[in-house]
């Protein structure tokens, strides 16, 4: 049992240490296990495919740079997420997507907001995946690192540097946005 978890928490650990020495084959290995996910990730934040390409491909060329200052205190995965994520949103701001106007538009709108919105629709998970997509980019990056990264909003407001009520109220008011054209698709169909 021992063994076991032992090999359960350091999964890819003996692949990490021969990236840590340099070996090109295992850098190729960890591309080969988290490209899939560190691209999409890095998609839902700049929603441009060739751009999200270049980013990840720079963002693993900056991990295994910096692949020494691995600790193993987060799993590699979130390790490296981190970097696709922080280098994503270096990409925007050099698009000059102002995050302080996301601080400047902040009013307060509660979760429990009833909706009336039938979360159980036809809608097909690549049609919200559009809706989301064409969000406004402030919402579409707060809604992307709060629901499909996982962050809260503590997390989010360091990364964005925002506040926390901001991410909250940024997200709400995303939400909100979401579901509206969502209803809007579901009357056309």
């Amino acid at each position: 049992m021992n063994k076991q978890e032992s090999i359960y928490k350091n999964i890819h650990q003996d692949i990490i240490d021969r990236c840590k020495s340099g070996e090109q084959k295992a850098q190729f290995q960890i591309y080969k296990l988290y490209y899939k996910a560190m691209y999409n990730s890095c998609l839902r934040i700049v929603n441009n495919s060739l751009e999200a390409e270049d980013i990840m491909q720079e963002s693993f060329l900056k991990a295994f740079g910096k692949i020494n200052s691995y600790k193993g205190e987060v799993s590699f995965g979130a390790w490296l997420k981190r970097i696709v994520i922080n280098h994503s949103l270096d990409e925007l701001r050099k698009r000059k997507i102002d995050f302080d106007s996301i601080e400047e538009s902040v009013y307060e709108i509660k979760d429990e907001e009833n909706t009336d919105f039938d979360y159980n629709s036809e809608l097909k998970a690549e049609e919200i995946r559009n809706k989301i997509n064409n969000l406004p980019d402030g919402y579409r990056i707060v809604l992307s690192l709060y629901l499909i990264e996982g962050y809260d909003h503590d997390e989010i407001s360091k990364i964005l540097n925002i506040t926390s009520s901001t991410s909250r109220s940024q997200c709400a008011r995303a939400k909100k946005k979401l579901i509206e054209c969502l209803k809007r698709t579901k009357k056309e169909i």
